[in-house]
């Protein structure tokens, strides 16, 4: 498949609107899966305008659900659109668009955490990391379920510049629901950068960052100090929060870049000096001793529901 057509202005036939779709094949929102749907097409269109220019472009829309951003994706005049969806019960609405929109919509029924996207494009769409984006983007709705380890996978897959990024700097526009009477939907625009913002191995990243929010509610203090073996938790918290010149009684989401960037900083040069450290791993070590007044706040939380 070449990777660039004649630019020409596509739009889908009448089609049954959403809410008839959803009507025509049974389908109710899963709320364990944390599931919304959105039926305003002027607010797909609306979402999907802030991935930009779409036309004649190369889309993987995770998620696509019964279709409504599916729509509007169509409609911006893409070369392709791929979509990858877990749940079966909207492949035949998925078709239905697919039918109306030959060579246009490419339907997946997979689970987008597994799926690999960088076999799915044209090897020509690759471009140098330094260069600009390429014409890939990313669109998703993501339901609560499944956002947070959806999110960390690219962020790994970004470090690495495979997955979705095997072709460049590909712009991800996703959005993100909450739970409400009326759902409030926020959209964010992401367009990876061409030298991360800390210069550490993703692991680690992730480690100290997940360990910061380990009690979102309290002091940075307690949650960083799960990267230390209780034998040497109080000193070596202190230690790292001193080298980065963290105040210890700040919370978690008052942190900035900067702060996880000498927090990591910082904890690599420990964990250089002590090469066992990076393995030490709190939540094994709470399983062992059985010390659950150490859970996390959130775990704690959903225990009693």
């Amino acid at each position: 498949m070449a990777a660039s057509r004649t630019l020409t202005t596509f739009r889908l036939p009448p089609l049954p609107t959403i809410r008839e779709i959803i009507k025509l094949f049974r389908l109710q929102a899963v709320k364990q899966l944390s599931q919304n749907f959105l039926l305003d097409l002027k607010l797909t269109d609306k979402i999907v305008r802030k991935a930009g220019n779409l036309t004649n472009a190369y889309v993987y829309e995770v998620g696509p659900g019964p279709g409504g951003i599916t729509r509007s994706i169509l409609n911006a005049s893409v070369a392709e659109l791929l979509v990858v969806e877990k749940d079966s019960r909207f492949i035949p609405g998925l078709q239905m668009l697919s039918d109306a929109a030959p060579g246009k919509l490419r339907i997946v029924h997979g689970d987008v955490l597994t799926f690999k996207v960088e076999r799915a494009f044209p090897e020509s769409l690759k471009r140098q990391w330094e260069d600009d984006p390429p014409n890939v983007h990313i669109i998703g709705n993501l339901p609560f379920s499944v956002s947070t380890p959806l999110i960390i996978k690219w962020l790994e897959n970004v470090s690495q510049k495979d997955g979705p990024f095997a072709y460049g700097r590909t712009q991800m526009t996703l959005t993100f629901q909450q739970e409400v009477a009326e759902v409030d939907v926020g959209v964010v625009h992401f367009t990876p950068l061409v030298r991360p913002a800390i210069q550490q191995p993703f692991e680690l990243v992730e480690k100290v960052v997940q360990s910061a929010f380990h009690f979102r509610r309290k002091y940075c203090h307690r949650g960083l100090g799960m990267l230390f073996p209780e034998a040497q938790r109080l000193e070596s918290t202190e230690k790292l929060l001193q080298g980065a010149d963290v105040d210890p009684t700040l919370r978690p989401t008052q942190l900035s870049v900067s702060h996880f960037r000498s927090l990591c900083d910082v904890y690599r040069k420990m964990c250089d000096e002590d090469p066992h450290l990076f393995a030490y791993n709190f939540r094994e070590e709470c399983k062992r001793t059985k010390c659950k007044s150490q859970e996390p706040e959130d775990d704690r939380e959903s225990s009693r529901l």
